[in-house]
């Protein structure tokens, strides 16, 4: 192989990247899609975001509770358009975006089996002494996290904007 190919595999290799990011109202989510974004821009990749919406637990009147699902669902595509834009604004880039109904794990999952694009998944891990957070302590479970296809990064809570900069 030459110089030439070698060049060549080594951009394709990192144009191909994408970053997924679990959207939630979490602080540390953005900690998360910061370092998804400045790790997209500096390696030619891009950033996708996944937002799950959670079933309804109220069904005792079908009307309520698919409301309450028709508002959820409304919430989640003003949520992820607002992320999106950040994306773009920070990357140059729109993001793949994901809006699935079921339970995170589970459509978290059913997504990376899916998109063969996505390569890295990103979360940042929680600061309260519950632990990470349910959904890094779910995938990181040896009964998962041996399964899944692609790198997880977890991004410390605790890191400052400048800090993920540095590290990105």
């Amino acid at each position: 192989m030459n110089s030439f190919d070698a060049d060549r595999e080594l951009r394709a290799a990192t144009t191909d990247r994408t970053f997924l990011v679990v959207v939630d109202d979490s602080d540390e989510m953005t900690k998360a899609l910061r370092y998804a974004c400045r790790r997209a821009q500096h390696t030619g990749g891009r950033v996708a975001l996944l937002s799950v919406i959670q079933p309804a637990e109220f069904q005792h009147w079908m009307a309520v509770g698919d409301l309450m699902q028709e508002e959820a669902r409304e919430d989640a595509e003003n949520r992820i358009n607002e992320l999106a834009a950040y994306v773009h604004e920070q990357t140059g880039s729109m993001p793949l975006l994901f809006i699935r109904e079921g339970r995170l794990k589970d459509e978290l999952l059913k997504v990376l089996d899916e998109e063969e694009q996505i390569s890295i998944l990103v979360l940042a891990a929680g600061t309260n002494s519950d632990g990470p957070g349910p959904l890094i302590t779910a995938l990181t479970n040896r009964d998962v996290v041996g399964q899944l296809r692609l790198p997880l990064t977890i991004v410390p809570a605790a890191l400052s904007e400048a800090d993920i900069d540095a590290l990105s």
